[in-house]
């Protein structure tokens, strides 16, 4: 069975991650799109060098793709029903992911989960 991405919104609707890969290159937006496949391909069997783990109480992966604008991250977590939820996505610029674009992901994970947890 194959694995789902979707994709976070805010409680006005606005999905954050979309915005990001359609503010890239064409080329760049279809490297992202491709990886976004694999994942839903593979699921938790997708390693290295498409992600990693990053942290967090419940476990946070970090989406990596390398493109003409940079190296770029997509922070996930995989939720019941076989489905990945697209936090965050930045443009990586350090060695070590940026503790403030954790944050990010990890705020958006717990309202992700104070909507659609029962």
């Amino acid at each position: 069975m194959t694995w789902k991405v979707i994709f976070y919104e805010t409680e006005a609707g606005d999905s954050l991650v979309w915005d990001f890969i359609f503010s890239l290159l064409a080329k760049d937006q279809a490297k992202v799109v491709r990886a976004l496949d694999l994942l839903e391909e593979f699921g938790l069997e997708l390693r290295a060098p498409y992600v990693r783990s990053v942290t967090g109480r419940r476990k946070l992966w970090e989406l990596r793709v390398r493109g003409a604008g940079g190296a770029y991250r997509i922070l996930y977590f995989a939720f019941t029903g076989q489905r990945m939820v697209m936090l965050h996505a930045f443009v990586k610029k350090t060695k070590k992911t940026p503790r403030r674009e954790i944050a990010i992901a990890e705020k958006r994970m717990h309202d992700f989960l104070r909507r659609h947890e029962p």
